[in-house]
């Protein structure tokens, strides 16, 4: 079976299943997140954190109530990597203590749901800090993600009222009734396809060529990797992430990875299509981003498998940093999967990959990954562009644009543009101030455009939360683990408020009736249209600093 045939096999059944668990998994979200009964458990944590699940929030206390819980969440996070080396089940190996700036950037790394590492996992957290604090805000900083997308839907849906729900009571039900389930039987899979999960703090695999004894961390991998890859974190337990044997061991287990990690983000919008009683809009969502993750991993996948943009005589150079037993094509779909979501796994070395290959990584992320995005981000990053393109077909035809019986007026559209330039801003700035200053500069393995790229990259993945690193670039430094940190809060949490706003502004509208000037958007016409105004406006603000980059090393 040649390399093409067996990509499409990969592709097509992921496709596939996807599609089959859209309408059961969509349906199954609408209904955890709009029912009104509370389990036991659910009441005995209401009573612990002293919520009153029945009461609803306005969108400003719902934002103080998400920032609070991350903050502490940051601060307990921090707390827990600098007390490590007196808690059970740490390496104890000298030299492995977390320094307060590499403390801080992962803290805040993983409570922001972007799982950057500046640090070798296996070689720096022991199993404890993995379990209770890395794994426990996998969990969490998924839940939040998805509590904001579902707060977005009920601005659409809901009619002269404030009240947006209840954070506490969407973050608990989000983490119990859907992510731990889930996780939970996609742990139990992998394990049955040799993920391991054990305690071991150092295990002795074999005796090296030169006669020296290789040794290699043993630990709680199955459960740490499967919410990794479902709730979008990214975050390895090995340095090299996915592309370790220990984490996914075969060709099965890659499939299901990337299975997992599209998921959650391409069902939401059938619980949007359910929320606001249009089950086509949900499709319409659904399809936009369809079409943007197949031209992704179709242009992502001919690039790789052909060379396109690397140096004519460089035969095979594809294969440079690319794990043998997964192949270009599998570890293709893999790279666009992981950038057009926030996950930021890695089962391959994205610099190594060809100039053009890199170019498609970083064009995902700065899509703002809504294809399907993050958990619950790429769902409210798509809806937000769904209003801009309203918005610019409103005034194309010189009347108020409207979205599901919504007026978008210029506070709705402010809200929206703010959401849209708080990303580019990030990344366009926090990559001019490293480039201009000499010692960060240093920090680069490679000079010219590449060397750019790798910094390109690293706020890039940083600012829209993504995680996954083109390395090469020295980043556990002082000054990256405080620049990188803030990018990630502000890359997070800025939006999130824009969103919630718009929520409450949305809120607040009554129902205005459709017209024969309305647009309808649930057509091909509107998908097009959104698909479009997405691709344009990233590649307006975007390619002069990619032109300098990736572009240049592909015709030099």
């Amino acid at each position: 079976m040649s390399t093409t045939t067996a990509g499409i096999i990969f592709i097509g059944s992921l496709v596939l299943a996807l599609a089959a668990v859209h309408v059961p998994l969509g349906d199954y979200m609408y209904r955890v997140y709009d029912g009104d009964k509370h389990s036991r458990f659910e009441i005995t944590i209401y009573r612990l954190i002293g919520a009153d699940p029945r009461t609803e929030q306005t969108w400003p206390v719902y934002a103080r109530s998400m920032l609070a819980f991350s903050a502490v969440s940051i601060l307990f996070l921090f707390g827990f990597q600098l007390l490590q080396p007196h808690l059970p089940l740490h390496l104890n190996d000298p030299g492995t203590e977390v320094t307060p700036h590499l403390a801080w950037n992962t803290a805040v790394s993983f409570v922001t749901n972007t799982n950057w590492q500046a640090y070798s996992g296996e070689s720096t957290m022991g199993h404890l800090v993995q379990m209770a604090g890395l794994s426990v805000q996998n969990f969490v900083s998924a839940a939040v993600g998805m509590s904001v997308a579902i707060t977005l839907v009920r601005g659409f849906a809901r009619r002269h009222t404030g009240d947006l729900g209840n954070f506490w009571v969407d973050l608990v039900r989000g983490t119990i009734r859907i992510l731990l389930p889930i996780a939970f039987i996609g742990a139990i899979i992998l394990l049955a396809g040799g993920v391991i999960q054990n305690f071991h703090l150092h295990t002795q695999v074999a005796d090296t060529l030169s006669g020296g004894q290789q040794t290699i961390t043993g630990g709680p991998v199955a459960s740490q990797e499967a919410i990794k890859e479902l709730g979008t974190n990214g975050g390895g337990f090995y340095n090299v992430n996915s592309a370790h044997p220990f984490e996914n061991p075969t060709t099965w287990t890659n499939w299901l990875e990337i299975f997992l990690l599209l998921v959650i983000s391409f069902s939401l919008p059938r619980t949007f299509g359910r929320m606001v009683g249009s089950t086509k809009q949900g499709f319409a969502i659904a399809a936009v981003m369809g079409i943007i993750a197949f031209l992704s991993v179709t242009v992502m996948s001919l690039v790789q498998l052909q060379h396109h943009g690397t140096v004519p005589t460089a035969i095979g150079a594809s294969m440079e940093g690319v794990e043998q037993r997964f192949g270009v094509a599998n570890s293709a779909v893999f790279a666009a999967s992981t950038t057009l979501t926030s996950t930021g796994a890695v089962d391959s070395f994205h610099d190594s990959y060809t100039s053009l290959g890199g170019l498609v990584t970083m064009f995902n992320m700065q899509l703002g990954e809504v294809a399907p995005g993050g958990t619950g981000s790429g769902l409210y990053g798509m809806l937000i562009l769904a209003i801009i393109t309203v918005f610019v077909a409103g005034l194309m035809v010189g009347r108020t644009p409207e979205y599901l019986g919504k007026k978008i007026t210029p506070r709705e559209i402010k809200l929206a543009a703010s959401y849209f330039l708080i990303s580019p801003l990030i990344v366009l700035l926090g990559t001019a101030v490293a480039m201009a200053l000499p010692g960060q500069r240093a920090g680069m393995l490679n000079s010219g455009p590449h060397g750019l790229s790798e910094v390109l990259y690293a706020f890039t993945s940083a600012a829209n939360n993504n995680g996954s690193a083109f390395a090469g670039i020295t980043v556990n430094t002082e000054w990256y683990n405080t620049a990188l940190g803030l990018a990630m809060v502000f890359g997070r949490f800025l939006p999130m408020i824009f969103v919630l706003a718009l929520a409450g502004s949305l809120a607040k509208q009554g129902s205005t009736p459709d017209s024969i000037g309305t647009l309808p958007t649930y057509r091909p016409q509107f998908i097009g249209m959104v698909v479009g105004v997405t691709v344009i406006l990233v590649a307006l603000t975007f390619l002069p600093a990619l032109a300098l980059g990736p572009l240049a090393e592909g015709i030099h």
